[in-house]
């Protein structure tokens, strides 16, 4: 019986599959500091984005099973 490989925890809380397959992303910076960002910048910011093509091969390697 071969090993089965092992999901990395934190990459697994950080990212979703969409049904196309994509990997869906938090924004950075909106912990702290928020006051002196403008409201657009934090509604930009408090919407997810997709994760790009050039790091896309490295964390589908951290999450085995979710393809």
């Amino acid at each position: 019986m071969s090993n089965k490989m092992k999901t990395n925890k934190s990459a697994k809380k950080r990212f979703k599959v969409t049904a196309n397959g994509k990997l869906k992303r938090r924004k950075a910076n909106r912990s702290h500091l928020n006051e002196e960002k403008s409201s657009k910048r934090k509604r930009r910011l408090r919407r997810p984005a997709l994760v790009g093509k050039e790091d896309l091969k490295r964390i589908k390697r951290l999450l085995p099973y979710s393809f």
